[in-house]
């Protein structure tokens, strides 16, 4: 398996739909969505194999203080070999000059979080709207 990582905020809706369905995300079902989001994001990096994106990392920041990753995936297929941690690598690349990374970790990830560097805000609640359906 080679994988190639960079940056990047062009997307189509079918090779976003694929990855975010993979890991049953409700996003996926907003493909055009989606590519506008990964324009608007600060930061977005991918990892693919070939052409086939596998994982993709993206974060929106204040400009000097916290940066916050609001994607996190990686086809679950390859997941186990590193793609995740490398991905979170380069967004710390990125904003080691800010105070901090703010992410959300999904249910059951966060001994990868914690492995990442990640550690948890004991008493933050966090709150969200629901998507429409």
């Amino acid at each position: 398996m080679e994988i190639t990582y960079g940056e990047s905020k062009n997307y189509n809706g079918d090779e976003l739909k694929e990855l975010f369905s993979s890991v049953g995300w409700s996003s996926a079902e907003y493909p055009e969505e989606l590519v506008r989001a990964m324009r608007g994001y600060d930061a977005v990096f991918y990892a693919r194999e070939g052409e086939k994106l596998v994982g993709l990392a993206c974060a929106m920041d204040d400009g000097a203080m916290t940066a916050y990753v609001h994607y996190l995936l990686v086809l679950p297929s390859y997941q186990g070999h590193g793609i995740g941690l490398r991905l979170t690598e380069m967004l710390k690349e990125r904003y080691k000059n800010f105070l901090k990374i703010a992410l959300i970790a999904s249910a059951g990830k966060e001994g990868f979080y914690s492995k990442c560097g990640f550690a948890a805000a004991e008493g933050t609640p966090m709150y969200f709207t629901e998507m429409k359906d």
